[in-house]
């Protein structure tokens, strides 16, 4: 860790001194002050149960009736043959989610946290306007 890069908070330097005594008030407290590093709280991490309910239940959710559902419906319906599209449609839902996971990892390691809100919002933006640009102009 560079020293130089670490925040540092000054106690015991009173913050409401006015402008003319600062001089006198530094030379005073300066023998009292005392350095401490300011440490960003790191983010404690969420027990793994807690994250498995939360991307199961968030999942769930976001693939009822969807376009994949409907596939699988359809297609279980015409070959007469529902396991062998459950294992096909299964191993492809879990293919997709491993893409996205290491791709996810890979993302997080190289863009911080913020960068990637930030360019998560603007995309969903974006694809929001092309839905109602396509909705009011197709």
């Amino acid at each position: 860790m560079k020293l130089d890069s670490v925040p540092v908070a000054l106690t015991g330097v009173n913050p409401t001194i006015s402008q003319p005594e600062i001089e006198e008030s530094i030379q005073s407290h300066l023998a009292t002050a005392i350095i401490e590093p300011v440490e960003d709280s790191p983010k404690k991490q969420e027990p793994a149960l807690a994250v498995f309910a939360t991307t199961f239940v968030t999942i769930f959710l976001a693939e009822i009736g969807d376009k994949t559902q409907l596939s699988t419906l359809l297609m279980s319906a015409e070959s007469h043959s529902p396991w062998v599209v459950f294992l096909g449609s299964g191993a492809a839902l879990i293919t997709t989610s491993l893409l996205g996971v290491l791709l996810g990892s890979w993302v997080s390691k190289r863009f911080s946290p913020k960068t990637l809100d930030k360019s998560a919002g603007i995309m969903l933006l974006f694809i929001s306007l092309t839905l109602f640009w396509d909705i009011f102009h197709g």
